[in-house]
């Protein structure tokens, strides 16, 4: 297994951040880290990269124990940190440079402008870093966690400040990645971790509630779809309950509304219907299926 943790545990006081958590991740999987605030992803993700010592318990990378080979195993990991510690006064090419040099690469000029083409920062490595917009920040702490080759890939809210453009490419990179690389990365975009994973773990209070497949975490969603409405005008409540199999409706706006239902198409005839005979205008219409949030959310309050 590229990443093995058995039985981990980190407290701080009184509160257990890591309860005795195991899990393992093989090479070439890409695989969600979930949980809300304060359940302790990042705490085990800081514990793997050797940034963090656990009270006990054991990480293996690539087959090497973290506690007795830090800098070996340090060498096979590539980490994205939450917080993603740039120098701003650095120019981008002057940045990977220096990381460059800690990991003692031999062809630096070449495996630099790899890695710039790899994340699309071409554009901007001219740049200082201090001179880039949050989704190009982004793109650097990803191209210094990738420069060295690394076997396995911790990223912590890798998409973060990202616009839609730029998830999309990023997401294309780490299925590329994933290819001869194990990928350990946390989100609390639902969407990107249906588009990118192979399996989810969810953590929650330190302690790990669910290890699976995402299509067999999917199936774990209960048969239940989310209309959302947008009506030019302000309409009540009470006309959106007359419709048959409504389970409940959450009013975001006095002209939008979210509608809990089994069968949206039905649903969507009916609000049409209720339309034309209210002579109401309909500004969008559109559902969606409740899949890995609402598992999420079932699991974790």
């Amino acid at each position: 297994m590229s990443i093995s943790v058995l039985n981990l545990t980190k407290t701080y006081g009184v509160q257990t951040a890591v309860n005795n958590i195991s899990f393992s991740v093989k090479k070439g999987e890409i695989v969600g880290f979930l949980g809300p605030n304060g359940a302790g992803k990042s705490t085990t993700m800081k514990i793997i990269t050797g940034h963090l010592a656990a009270d006990s318990g054991e990480v293996k990378v690539c087959g090497v124990v973290t506690d007795e080979n830090n800098i070996t195993a340090k060498k096979k990991i590539g980490y994205l940190p939450e917080a993603n510690p740039l120098y701003m006064d650095m120019y981008v090419r002057e940045f990977l440079q220096f990381i460059a040099n800690i990991h003692e690469l031999k062809d630096q000029k070449k495996e630099i402008e790899e890695v710039i083409r790899t994340v699309g920062l071409k554009s901007e490595s001219h740049k200082k870093i201090g001179q880039l917009s949050k989704g190009y920040k982004q793109r650097v702490g990803l191209a210094a966690a990738l420069l060295h080759n690394p076997d396995v890939l911790i990223l912590d809210e890798p998409t973060s400040g990202l616009d839609p453009n730029q998830i999309t490419e990023i997401r294309s990179v780490i299925r590329s990645l994933a290819k001869d690389k194990t990928v350990l990365f946390s989100s609390h975009i639902m969407q990107e971790v249906e588009a990118i994973c192979d399996r989810v773990i969810i953590i929650n209070k330190g302690n790990i509630v669910a290890d699976d497949l995402l299509i067999n975490l999917q199936k774990m969603a209960p048969d239940s779809h989310n209309v959302l409405v947008e009506f030019k005008e302000a309409i009540s409540v009470s006309l959106l309950e007359t419709m048959e199999g409504v389970t409940g409706i959450k009013s975001i706006q006095p002209s939008v509304f979210n509608i809990q239902c089994s069968n949206p198409e039905s649903i969507r005839k009916q609000l049409l219907q209720l339309s034309i005979s209210h002579n109401l205008n309909i500004v969008s219409l559109q559902s969606e299926h409740q899949n890995l949030e609402s598992v999420f959310k079932n699991l974790t309050t």
